[in-house]
């Protein structure tokens, strides 16, 4: 999914207009983005600048990597860590996490 396809959809998702949606940045941030700034880079016209974009991941709380493309929602965890104070995992336990981790996985491509 490219970067324009990404905000669209973050914005529709929240099914904010332009207008509603440079208003919550103006309202939350003090930024001067224009709706028709947030068109241009809908459109792929135009890119925002580092602070603007980082400034729509913060709003829709999303990685600015993922945003502009560094990672996908395809990219693997490899590694997840989690304090058990000393207990320790059985095998069915450890089987019902990777289940889990795969339930998040497909929850999050219906998403898309």
């Amino acid at each position: 999914m490219s970067f324009s396809e990404k905000i669209t959809q973050l914005r529709t998702s929240k099914k904010l207009s332009l207008e509603q949606l440079a208003q919550e940045f103006a309202r939350k941030y003090d930024a001067k983005t224009s709706k028709s700034s947030i068109y241009r880079w809908e459109k792929g016209e135009s890119k925002p600048n580092i602070d603007d974009a980082n400034m729509y991941a913060d709003y829709f709380n999303v990685s600015l990597d993922w945003l502009i493309g560094n990672k996908t929602n395809e990219d693997e965890v490899t590694t997840i860590a989690a304090h058990h104070d000393g207990d320790e995992w059985t095998d069915e336990e450890l089987e019902e996490i990777e289940k889990f981790m795969e339930f998040v996985k497909a929850k999050r491509k219906q998403q898309e």
